[in-house]
């Protein structure tokens, strides 16, 4: 699904949650585009300026090109990875500019209360980048469109579905 996925934008925004797994305190740093796209997420134990760089390097591996400007909140973490790993990128900070990212994790909330909480952090991370992947496949903006092509994206979205999940 990635590789049909095809070439995302150039606005990346930023976010980190904490999750408890286990009775310890995980985070969950997710990365979207600007139009609201899942790009990658990590679980990881830590939330210091080299998680952020870990999060950095497996964005930048995983999409192979740099974003025009990268929207954060203002934890310090993320202005010292971006200084080391993304040097030439425009950084912003500003107050609410990061809404996008804070409201693209509600339905991780909503899968994880209704799986009972994530039974360790491998399982996190391979359920929410499978649940990503298939939310940007089947999210499409339906107050943007018009029926017929509501109906239009939606059948190729089933098509795709389709190809990916009945390949044998």
């Amino acid at each position: 699904m990635r590789r049909r996925r095809g070439r995302l934008g150039d606005t990346w925004y930023l976010d980190e949650v904490f999750v408890k797994i286990q009775g310890r305190q995980q985070y969950l740093w997710r990365a979207v585009e600007e139009d609201g796209d899942v790009i990658d997420l990590l679980v990881q134990s830590r939330r210091n300026r080299r998680a952020a760089e870990r999060f950095f390097r497996t964005l930048l591996k995983g999409q192979g090109h740099t974003p025009r400007r990268l929207i954060t909140d203002k934890l310090a973490s993320y202005s010292g990875a971006h200084r080391t790993a993304m040097p030439s990128v425009v950084h912003c900070t500003d107050q609410y500019a990061n809404n996008r990212a804070e409201v693209s994790h509600q339905p991780t909330r909503q899968r994880e209360h209704q799986m009972r909480r994530f039974k360790s952090a491998a399982h996190a991370q391979r359920f929410l980048s499978v649940h990503g992947l298939v939310q940007n496949l089947f999210r499409v903006g339906r107050h943007l469109l018009r029926s017929v092509h509501h109906r239009l994206l939606r059948g190729q979205a089933f098509q795709v579905w389709h190809a990916v999940s009945c390949a044998s």
